[in-house]
């Protein structure tokens, strides 16, 4: 028989997430979220999702796991996490947008989650276009994911929380190395999940307009990448150079380049210094 998931990674600063209580405290209130699940180990909870989302899964299924083994990034990168030492957490939408609004989705959720993080850990961040959480010394905290199929898209935040310097690339940080303390996984997720809601509603009930619902004006005051020097490597293998100026009304990321204005739906950016 398996070992037990509440006794398999024995760790004071990692304690297993309690499912039945997130859920009832997530669920009880709630005009979005329907079901919240707990799993000790998944391969990757938005491939889990994403394969639901022809069926009758509704809007609102949030799974999240103790440990994926093989969770994916943007541009097919691997995002790996010790067991119990981030907030793995994917969840399904079904957005009455227009589909050029649903580039909004993963800004709209790192919104939420730079919210709750100084709410909940008073860490400070930033957020890179299109889908980092950023310490204040540029280093990344969380990645956001989303993919879409048919009508439903599926969004995924992968979050270290207790991850140490030998756990993480040079590039990474945790909320527990930025704060020298550890933090309760529980509190983060749900008033996560909770600022999804609230700003999720409000873009929808305004069919998508970031400007009508407040989005864009809030997405800016988090961004660290408009007004900046960027290099971007773009999907071709090529790299376009400029000044990041906005993100214009479908997500997009607007460069000011030598050859003119650029409106880029991906990429993956880097911060010129």
């Amino acid at each position: 028989m398996p070992d037990d998931p509440s006794s398999r990674w024995s760790d004071l600063d990692r304690p297993a997430l309690d499912g039945p209580a997130l859920q009832t405290a997530l669920t009880r209130d709630s005009a979005l979220w329907r079901t919240l699940e707990v799993v000790p180990e998944i391969g990757s909870t938005n491939a889990a999702l994403v394969a639901t989302t022809g069926e009758e899964t509704p809007e609102g299924a949030v799974l999240v796991a103790e440990h994926q083994v093989a969770g994916r990034g943007r541009l097919d990168r691997v995002w790996t996490s010790p067991p119990r030492a981030g907030i793995t957490v994917s969840f399904l939408l079904r957005p009455d947008v227009p589909a050029a609004r649903r580039g909004w989705l993963p800004l709209l959720t790192g919104v939420a989650l730079a919210e709750a993080v100084g709410e909940v850990t008073g860490v400070r961040a930033s957020l890179k276009w299109p889908n980092d959480l950023l310490a204040v010394d540029g280093r990344k905290l969380a990645g956001i994911l989303a993919e879409g199929r048919e009508k439903a898209v599926v969004v995924g935040v992968g979050l270290n929380v207790s991850t140490t310097a030998d756990e993480l690339p040079d590039t990474g940080t945790s909320l527990s190395r930025v704060l020298g303390a550890p933090v309760d996984r529980g509190p983060v997720l749900l008033a996560f999940l909770r600022a999804v809601e609230k700003r999720y509603l409000r873009w929808t009930a305004a069919l998508g307009d970031p400007v009508a619902s407040g989005l864009a004006q809030d997405y800016l005051g988090w961004s660290s990448t408009v007004g900046t020097e960027v290099a971007v490597s773009l999907p071709d293998g090529s790299t376009l150079e400029g000044t990041a100026q906005a993100v214009d009304w479908d997500g997009r990321l607007v460069v000011a380049t030598p050859g003119g204005t650029v409106e880029l739906a991906s990429g993956d950016v880097r911060h010129v210094r």
